[in-house]
């Protein structure tokens, strides 16, 4: 076991979905022509004055509701100032004083034990522009300046990199399924930073903190955090001082790397921005904001549980929201949701990757989504059956019973003829029959598969099971 601990806290910017920028009417893209979506506000012309952009407030409201934090109901922005290249205003507008949101959680599951990740406070604040370096020039695009960010910072709470890990998808999944962003990694719209220090454990104080930028995934996070208690822990084996520094996540090494040293805390000079006022959020505001919250991914486990779901498939709805918003607009009716979840998550699912379109793109109405699941439930189809009709029943406007008769499908009910099958399969197979009685499971299911091979899978599954190991039974007394 050893003797020293790792302490780990995680800042996080998110790029805020909204129409527009939080200071500008220049429209919030991606993707489109370098210095296209920009105005005199985001190029710092001077005079150029910002205006708050209401959408992202909400956006902030949404975000303390959803990570538990206590809202700011009286706060301002102020002005950071520093020189960069990608900065050319040379402060950005931020929060520092009064952030949108102070303190909250966000819940991970870690070896079987609930683990509270606790978060210091949040900040609404102004995207830099971006830095695109060529040959010898760099060349700066405007696109991403005032791009509304949110920067949500933890504790130095968390131990393991599978905490951290844990804690930065548990936290792309809330702030996704809040439509607050889209939490697109690749794409930069959530860049992570890790602060990583090691002390002795038992001691009270921690140790120096070391910053690590630039990880541009999920993953590389834990790798960046492991390296970096590696290079920690081998510095005090050699009784070498850690010195304060910032480092950047090399993914081709998939090593940390020092860009600098901190000999001096960093002095921003933060003032209030004088060009912006305060901003008063009321109760209608707050209201306003929540309103159009749908269910979180925790609320929607707790439901498909309830609704008898197997975890697994739970885990596969949540991954997939488009399917997991469709299900939950049959909360209010009958379906049976073990038979509805697997049918989306297998057969429909397949269908729509290999024809490369959604599933709103499809002629699936309610109406006939239900029938199905029905039909499949009371033995009328087989899996097999629904492979068989599944791309007329998404690519027509026939109903289930429409195309069930086109296909002369008829599956067999009646009980009497089902053990007339089994029967004659079990006479042809007394060597599967003895490896039964022997207690040889595969057994079962070859018997089972000569049954269905035999009623040319035409018989409800769950039945032809049934009165197998029933019939099996029989036979062995």
């Amino acid at each position: 076991m050893s003797k020293y601990e790792a302490t780990i806290g995680i800042e996080v910017h998110a790029e805020i979905k909204s129409q527009s920028k939080i200071f500008s009417n220049a429209q919030n893209s991606y993707g489109k022509m370098a210095n296209s979506s920009c105005t005199v506000v985001d190029l710092g012309y001077p005079g150029a004055l910002p205006t708050i952009n209401q959408e992202v407030i909400y956006q902030g409201i949404r975000a303390c509701h959803l990570l538990h934090s206590t809202i700011t109901e009286k706060m301002h922005f102020d002005r950071k100032n520093y020189f960069y290249p990608d900065n050319p205003k040379n402060y950005q507008i931020t929060q520092n004083r009064t952030p949108i949101g102070r303190g909250g959680y966000l819940q991970i599951k870690i070896n079987n034990e609930v683990k509270k990740i606790e978060l210091e406070e949040m900040h609404l604040e102004e995207d830099t522009c971006k830095s695109v370096h060529k040959g010898r020039m760099s060349l700066l695009d405007f696109n991403r300046a005032g791009v509304p960010l949110i920067e949500i910072v933890t504790k130095p709470c968390m131990h393991s990199k599978e905490e951290a890990v844990l804690y930065l998808e548990k936290l792309r999944e809330t702030l996704f399924y809040g439509d607050i962003s889209d939490c697109k990694i690749e794409e930069g719209s959530m860049r992570c930073e890790a602060n990583v220090s090691i002390k002795e454990v038992g001691a009270k104080t921690l140790g120096v903190k070391c910053e690590i930028k630039n990880i541009g995934s999920i993953r590389n996070v834990g790798i960046a955090i492991e390296k970096e208690i590696q290079r920690q822990i081998e510095l005090l084996e050699n009784h070498e001082t850690i010195k304060e520094q910032t480092r950047r996540f090399d993914d081709k090494l998939e090593d940390t790397v020092l860009m600098r040293y901190k000999e001096t805390g960093n002095d921003y000079r933060y003032f209030p921005e004088p060009d912006i006022p305060f901003v008063v959020l009321t109760d209608e505001m707050i209201d306003h904001a929540l309103s159009s919250l749908q269910l979180t991914p925790d609320e929607r486990r707790e439901i498909y549980k309830s609704k008898g779901i197997q975890e697994i498939n739970i885990e596969k709805l949540i991954a997939n929201r488009t399917l997991s918003d469709y299900l939950n607009t049959y909360l209010d009716t009958e379906l049976d949701f073990v038979i509805a979840s697997n049918l989306l998550l297998g057969d429909i699912l397949s269908y729509l990757h290999k024809n490369f379109i959604q599933l709103e793109q499809t002629k699936l109405t309610k109406e006939k989504f239900l029938d199905l699941v029905l039909k499949i439930k009371n033995g009328d189809l087989s899996n097999k059956n629904v492979k068989d009709i599944l791309e007329d029943v998404l690519s027509t406007d026939a109903s289930v019973s429409e195309i069930m008769q086109q296909k002369n499908i008829q599956n067999i009910k009646d009980s009497s003829v089902v053990i007339d099958i089994i029967q004659k399969v079990v006479t042809e197979n007394p060597e599967s029959v003895k490896d039964y009685q022997e207690g040889k499971d595969r057994a079962v299911k070859y018997l089972m598969g000569q049954v269905m091979k035999e009623a040319k899978g035409s018989i409800n599954p769950k039945l032809a099971s049934e009165l197998l190991l029933e019939f099996l039974k029989n036979t062995s007394n």
